[in-house]
């Protein structure tokens, strides 16, 4: 198991580092249910702080936990890696079917296909870019929304003395 998916499947290390660098997915209640090397599962509540003023699950914060399950397996590629691997993200198509009003679990299966961006952006060069799509899926199954995600991965420049 890598360095990350240690962190992430620690309770208390994950939270901080969450509060810390994700404040807001914090706040949430964004979590990572299960995240693997090929695979991610995310999911947010439906509550208060996640609400719109139509009683469903306001369309952001379905948004973030979408990026989070295709950002974790993002992270795990990169994390701690040798030459650094810079990331962003350069797109992000939504399609909502189904009003959210319960907790919503967003998958993302395309672990090998970012682990293989990121392989090749280290050869350095240009930036790899890489869609991974993320499926939202209430308790009962049903389709929420789907989003696609554009990564971008580039070897970091080295730094200038």
């Amino acid at each position: 198991m890598s360095q990350f998916l240690k962190l992430v499947k620690h309770p208390i290390k994950f939270r901080l580092y969450l509060l810390y660098n994700l404040p807001a997915a914090f706040f949430s209640g964004i979590k990572i249910r299960e995240c693997t090397e090929k695979m991610s599962i995310t999911s947010v509540p439906f509550k208060w702080l996640t609400q719109n003023p139509f009683k469903s699950t306001y369309f952001a914060s379905l948004a973030m936990a979408a990026e989070m399950s295709t950002g974790m397996l993002a992270l795990n590629s990169v994390y701690k890696r040798t030459p650094p691997i810079s990331m962003l993200v350069t797109n992000m198509e939504a399609s909502y079917f189904k009003k959210a009003t319960h907790i919503t679990y967003f998958t993302c299966e395309d672990g090998m296909l970012i682990t293989n961006a990121v392989n090749e952006a280290a050869k350095g060069g240009e930036g790899i870019i890489v869609s991974a799509k993320s499926t939202g899926r209430n308790k009962e199954g049903e389709m929420i929304a789907e989003f696609i995600f554009t990564w971008s991965f580039r070897q970091k420049a080295k730094e200038r003395i």
